[in-house]
C-alpha cells in the first residue's frame, strides 16, 4: 500500500485496525505504535489521531473486536451441543477455537489494562462474552446437570481451565500441536466438567444458586 493513498472516513478506520492487527501479530503490543500503524496503512503519522486519541485506544478496537468473536465462537460451537452440559463443553471448545485461529487479538483482550470508564465498548463486549459462559453454567444448573453451587465460582474455573489451555497453545508451551491441543482441551473439560458434576449429590441438598456480588470487568 503506496505513502498517502486515500481512505474515506470508515474505510480508513477500518484499514487502521488491520493494519494493527498484522503488526501485532509480528511485534506483540509491546512493540506497538501508532506511527508504524500508520505506515503500514499508507497514511500519514498523524492520520490514526483523527480517529483514535492514542495507542491504547485502538488496541481497545482490537480487544472489543475479538470480545466479539469469541462470543460468537462460543455460540456456535455451543449449538452443536444436544443438552445443556454438552452444550458447555462445546462452549469451552468455541473459547480455544477463537484463540487459534485469532491469536493476536487473544492476547491485546487480556493485556489492556482493564478500564470501563475509559473503553467502555470494550468492557461491554467482554462481560457480553462472560456472561455468556455464565449462561450455559446456569442452564446446566436448572436443568440439575451441575451443583447449586454460585454460578459465577463454576463459570470462573471453568474459564480458567479453557483460558490456560488456549493461552499455552498459542504460546506454543504446549508438547504438541493445534490439532492435539484441541483434542487436550477436550479432555480436560470432560474430566472438569465430570468432577462438577460428580459432587451433584452432595450439594444439591445445599441453599438454592446465588450470585457473587462482583463480577470480571472484562473477561469471557
Amino acid at each position: 500500500m503506496q505513502p498517502g493513498r486515500p481512505y474515506h472516513h470508515g474505510k480508513l478506520k477500518q484499514a487502521l485496525v488491520d493494519s494493527a492487527i498484522a503488526l501485532i501479530a509480528e511485534v506483540g503490543t509491546n512493540g506497538f505504535t501508532l506511527r508504524e500503524v500508520a505506515r503500514r496503512a499508507g497514511v500519514s503519522h498523524n492520520a490514526p489521531y483523527r480517529h483514535y486519541r492514542d495507542r491504547d485506544e485502538l488496541l481497545a478496537v482490537v480487544a472489543m473486536q475479538g470480545f466479539e468473536r469469541l462470543t460468537a465462537s462460543m455460540r456456535r460451537s455451543a449449538a452443536r451441543g444436544s443438552g445443556t452440559l454438552q452444550r458447555l463443553h462445546f462452549c469451552g471448545r468455541g473459547y480455544v477455537d477463537f484463540a487459534l485461529h485469532w491469536p493476536q487479538h487473544f492476547f491485546v483482550m487480556f493485556d489492556l489494562p482493564s478500564s470501563r470508564e475509559k473503553y467502555p465498548e470494550y468492557a461491554a463486549a467482554g462481560q457480553e462474552a462472560y456472561d455468556t459462559l455464565l449462561s450455559f453454567i446456569v442452564a446446566c444448573q436448572e436443568d440439575g446437570a451441575l451443583p447449586r453451587e454460585e454460578p459465577e465460582v463454576l463459570a470462573l474455573t471453568a474459564w480458567s481451565l479453557v483460558h490456560g489451555i488456549a493461552k499455552l497453545a498459542i504460546s506454543q508451551h504446549l508438547p504438541f500441536g493445534r490439532a492435539a491441543a484441541r483434542n487436550f482441551a477436550d479432555k480436560a473439560a470432560r474430566i472438569l466438567l465430570s468432577g462438577m458434576s460428580g459432587s451433584h449429590e452432595e450439594t444439591s441438598r445445599r441453599q438454592p444458586v446465588k450470585q457473587l456480588n462482583s463480577r470480571p470487568r472484562n473477561s469471557a
